[in-house]
């Protein structure tokens, strides 16, 4: 008998449906991101991208639209004319109010038979309860829908329960993504290889090996036409709350027991519980709030923070946090950790560095005893892994100079990198959670922050200026001067 080749399981049908889909987030980063997935064949065969908003458009109106509007978030080398036309024929538009019942009944009829289906929430978190119970009643939520909630997810933690209480009326905690785009880069998810693929690091990777760790996201532009939402939000929530807690998990989290997502995810949990409270005292000591005044940037020069359209003249909004926190564990205790984050800082740069430890004594008599033996993780603009140590000059005598290896991650892989969106969408379709947080990782993150917000309330203090286009105020200067220590770029 001849042998035959199993018959392949058909592929099912892909709806992937954007609430907002006419909005910035959508034009700036979904739709490019799902080109590029289109481009590189890492979307089903059979897929079908429904934006949704309240434009009276037909069809040809909203394809004209992203012809005008998305290029320009595709890099030039990576736009291909052929590929943009047969990505448009994938995308379709409904109009449809999200307050409207019946306007579900429009998306339901656009749907393709049998088909899997991803919901992508990019609208204001007040619109998720009812566009959750519109899709339940037009029959459009099954077991294998997922449901992709864009942050932020509340202003506290009892809007962020709400949140969680009300779309989990509708969808399984396992078919909630909710996504945090930094999750998705390329060196934070190289992190963990570095960590728990390499034997090199993680013996030292603890108190009293590691003198400090300093997290920054930084960045050069100001609050631009979000400035109305922001005056409400903050750096802290804006930032803290979710972007640089989720890099401190990942750094100071323990082995997990395997990839599976609640192995991953329980992990960061235990980091979290153990994030020392903040007292009233430690908030007035610990913590810095900044606002950007007038100054210049990269484009000249740039508006102070109460000068920005839609900003109060009184506004107390902070533009930039820095603060000390601790983790109370055996492995992390004692090593101060430092999270910094503003707008209007002097260049764009995110990045983890890991100070290790001074030596305890020095025979290089020209030498410092203070350690500048770092491990400095880039994460944008540019992705690199870098380690600082000393070596000897060149010539005669034991004269020293810092140096580092450099890892240069775009160098070292010809393979094409997906951007943080691409990849996550990818994730969300193939049902993959890890990169995605998890109900109780969200609201552990609001009850350390909420008593930080609390006490800044209840000291009533302005936020401390700073000059657009520099490092933030000097109080954050004195914050790692208190530990002997200062920003990298500082030293």
């Amino acid at each position: 008998m001849a042998n035959s080749k199993p018959t392949p399981i058909a592929e099912a049908p892909l709806d992937l449906v954007i609430f907002g889909g006419a909005g910035d987030l959508s034009v700036r980063k979904l739709l490019p991101a799902l080109y590029m997935a289109h481009m590189h064949d890492k979307l089903p065969a059979l897929t079908r991208i429904h934006a949704l908003g309240r434009q009276d458009w037909d069809r040809a109106a909203f394809a004209a639209f992203l012809q005008e509007k998305v290029p320009g978030f595709i890099e030039p080398k990576a736009f291909n004319d052929g590929a943009w036309a047969s990505f448009i024929e994938r995308v379709n538009y409904v109009c449809v109010d999200a307050t409207q019942a019946k306007d579900f009944e429009t998306l339901a009829a656009a749907m393709q038979t049998g088909s899997d289906r991803v919901y992508y929430l990019a609208t204001a978190p007040t619109l998720f309860v009812g566009i959750c119970a519109h899709l339940a009643g037009a029959g459009l939520i099954d077991a294998q829908a997922r449901v992709v909630l864009e942050k932020p997810l509340g202003h506290d933690l009892a809007s962020a329960q709400k949140i969680n209480d009300d779309v989990g009326q509708y969808f399984q905690e396992q078919q909630i993504f909710r996504i945090d785009h930094y999750l998705g880069k390329e060196t934070v998810q190289n992190l963990m290889v570095l960590r728990f693929g390499n034997t090199i690091f993680e013996p030292l990777w603890r108190s009293p090996h590691i003198k400090s760790i300093q997290i920054t996201v930084a960045e050069s532009v100001g609050v631009g036409s979000r400035a109305g939402f922001y005056d409400g939000t903050g750096a802290m929530r804006d930032m803290i709350q979710n972007h640089l807690l989720q890099l401190l998990c990942i750094v100071a989290m323990e082995p997990p027991v395997s990839l599976d997502p609640d192995a991953v995810r329980d992990e960061k949990l235990k980091v979290l519980r153990s994030l020392r409270p903040m007292t009233i005292a430690d908030v007035a000591k610990d913590t810095v709030r900044g606002q950007y005044s007038s100054g210049a940037s990269k484009d000249g020069s740039a508006m102070g923070y109460l000068q920005e359209d839609n900003v109060p003249n009184d506004s107390r909004t902070e533009t930039f946090v820095a603060l000390k926190a601790h983790i109370n564990n055996w492995r992390w205790a004692n090593v101060p950790i430092f999270l910094r984050t503003g707008k209007r800082m002097a260049e764009r740069r995110s990045e983890i560095v890991i100070e290790f430890a001074d030596l305890p004594f020095t025979i290089f008599k020209d030498s410092p005893r203070q350690s500048v033996n770092r491990l400095m993780i880039r994460l944008q603009p540019e992705e690199h892994v870098q380690l600082h140590m000393m070596a000897k000059e060149p010539g005669s005598g034991m004269k020293l100079r810092p140096v580092h290896l450099n890892l240069d991650l775009e160098s070292a892989f010809t393979e094409r990198r997906a951007e943080a969106y691409e990849r996550l969408l990818i994730d969300v379709i193939k049902g993959r959670l890890t990169h995605f947080m998890r109900r109780d990782e969200l609201e552990a993150a609001w009850t350390w922050v909420d008593p930080i917000i609390d006490g800044w309330k209840q000291l009533n203090e302005k936020p401390k200026s700073y000059t657009a286009g520099t490092w933030g105020p000097a109080a954050s200067s004195a914050l790692l001067a208190r530990e002997a220590s200062s920003w990298v770029e500082e030293s």
